[in-house]
């Protein structure tokens, strides 16, 4: 490789880097070819890009991206496979749902929403991630139950203070 293609690669890791908000590192060396191929099909159904990169270029695309990647560098060491999605917990569900038939893949690192999970240790807490969408599901949930409450008080109190306020202090 040239220092030409080495730099347009870098440039490539940087855009993708800058472009992904949740970042997966993940060691998928010692597969065979038909562990890997089926891994490869279960990130395409999960919308989820997988892609083998050099350590020495990765380091350096992280190193010129405009994000603090923390400790994350440290993990580059073997083989590097680089997962991204849009949603936080994604990769990590997949990587646990394969590793119930292969020893592979291994969680080296992830960079989540500005937030750095070193290690295979991770994992779960990773799986356990809520998406941005869970998480206004719930708040939106937690909100109406209060909303409820009043307007039953509402109507159940006859239009009258007295009632109204009687209704929702027994509730």
């Amino acid at each position: 490789m040239t220092r030409e293609e080495k730099a347009t690669v870098v440039q490539d890791l940087t855009a993708q880097l800058a472009d992904n908000s949740i970042i997966y590192l993940a060691d998928i060396s010692g597969m065979d070819a038909a562990t890997t191929s089926s891994l490869r099909r279960a990130c395409f159904k999960a919308d989820i890009k997988l892609a083998v990169v050099k350590n020495t270029l990765l380091a350096k695309a992280m190193e010129a991206s405009d994000r603090e990647f923390g400790e994350l560098p440290s993990v580059l060491k073997g083989s590097t496979s680089l997962m991204f999605s849009e949603v936080g917990n994604a990769p990590a569900k997949l990587i646990k749902n394969f590793r119930k038939k292969s020893e592979k893949p291994l969680l080296k690192g992830a960079f989540v929403e500005e937030a750095v999970y070193i290690g295979d240790e991770n994992l779960d807490a990773l799986v356990s991630i809520k998406s941005k969408e869970e998480m206004i599901g719930e708040i939106i949930g937690l909100l109406q139950s209060p909303a409820k409450n009043v307007i039953s008080g509402l109507k159940s109190g006859g239009g009258k203070l007295a009632g109204i306020l009687k209704t929702l202090s027994e509730r």
